[in-house]
């Protein structure tokens, strides 16, 4: 009777067994149809994206090329997978994507490239991490052929049509400055008054379209001139010269530091380096009411190695939700409109062209109705020279 029964419960017990196997098998069968139906999910997106897709693994061979990018190299999959990044050369197209990534596959944001004559990309290289453990580098090339062709045609189209407005422009200006000589015979005054109206809206267009011409040459690439060891102590006091009338007009107090401090030259063009600073000294003493300050400040940063100058004032502000937007072209405060209607928005545009150009950095503290900072930074002769060594490299 007991051997019965125990018999009748190693039934059971196997049946048992049997059961949750049967289960267990079922369940791994089932993820890993899941795991399959995903991974033929990401492969069918990888293989069907307009962008090409590059992966290095933590060796920097490439371990996975789309289809789309065997289309923009020109190559098939099997001729580059599993060779490392520098053993690519050999494919002339990978050139410009070697110098841009390096051997180390560094990590980039839209960095624009130029594969071959007319087919230009936007590259993007990221970190990928599984738990913490890093497992390659992704690479995205996004083709912006289109876009820049676009751009430059636009490009062409606004330096044409500036240049061609230009010259009018700058006849009308010549012949209004002849009327006030009284070149051409007496005028009344209220003659003088009206062509003194005409001569201040003439060279509101000309500096237009002499900003117009200079966004087309930051967009060109060839908007920065000559540079020369320079102080900037001259340069910037020079500038407020400019506006000293305008400044008692409107009773602002003035406070400047850091003129007579001896500072370290810098490697600049100076032209624009004074149109740099011009542009930020100009809304500070706009935008400024009646009574107001505006501090002007500069300093040596000797561990940055660095001279950083700074325009404080205590005008209208920026509104926090426009902030974003005040180095972009043609943009202007909803609340700088009403004080300023000729204003073309290209100031802080050309500004921060100009200060990214001699390796600086610009910014700016605001709160509305209470004032704005502006900084920017430009790099002391032998910090300069590490930049385009750098660049070069």
């Amino acid at each position: 009777m007991w051997e019965e029964n125990q018999e009748n419960q190693n039934n059971i017990n196997e049946e048992k067994s049997n059961k949750y196997l049967k289960n267990l098998l079922d369940e791994l069968e089932k993820t890993k149809k899941e795991i399959e139906e995903e991974r033929d999910r990401t492969n069918a997106i990888i293989s069907n994206l307009v962008d090409g897709i590059l992966f290095f693994d933590e060796k920097k061979n490439i371990s996975l090329v789309n289809p789309k990018a065997e289309e923009i190299l020109e190559i098939k999959a099997e001729d580059v997978l599993n060779k490392n990044i520098l053993e690519l050369t050999k494919f002339p197209i990978f050139l410009p994507l070697i110098d841009v990534l390096g051997a180390e596959i560094r990590t980039l944001f839209r960095k624009e490239i130029k594969l071959k004559e007319n087919l230009i990309f936007e590259i993007s290289s990221v970190p990928l991490s599984i738990n913490q453990k890093r497992i390659g580098n992704l690479a995205v090339l996004h083709d912006i052929t289109r876009e820049k062709l676009i751009e430059k045609l636009k490009n062409e189209f606004v330096s044409l049509s500036a240049h061609q407005l230009r010259t009018p422009l700058s006849a009308i200006k010549w012949i209004i400055e002849s009327l006030l000589n009284e070149e051409a015979g007496k005028i009344t005054e209220e003659q003088k008054e009206l062509l003194i109206k005409a001569k201040i809206s003439n060279n509101r267009m000309i500096k237009l379209i002499d900003d117009l011409l200079d966004v087309t040459k930051i967009e060109e690439g060839r908007y920065i001139g000559e540079m020369t060891l320079t102080n900037l102590e001259p340069i910037v006091e020079s500038s407020i010269d400019t506006y000293k009338e305008e400044i008692k007009r409107k009773k602002i107090r003035l406070e400047v530091k850091g003129l007579s401090d001896n500072l370290p030259k810098v490697m600049a063009d100076v032209e624009k380096i004074k149109i740099a600073f011009q542009n930020i000294f100009d809304n500070a003493v706009k935008y400024t009411k009646e009574g107001g300050k505006i501090f002007v400040s500069l300093n040596y940063d000797e561990k940055n190695k660095e001279i950083l100058i700074q325009v404080k004032d205590t005008g209208i502000g920026i509104p926090k939700n426009q902030q974003e937007r005040i180095f972009t072209k043609f943009f202007r405060g909803s609340n700088a409109t009403p004080i300023d209607t000729e204003g073309s928005g290209l100031g802080l545009f050309l500004t921060k062209n100009i200060i990214e150009a001699h390796y600086g950095k610009i910014w700016f503290e605001s709160e509305e109705n209470k004032g704005t900072t502006f900084y920017f930074t430009l790099p002391v002769k032998e910090s300069y020279a590490e930049y385009i060594t750098k660049e070069f490299y």
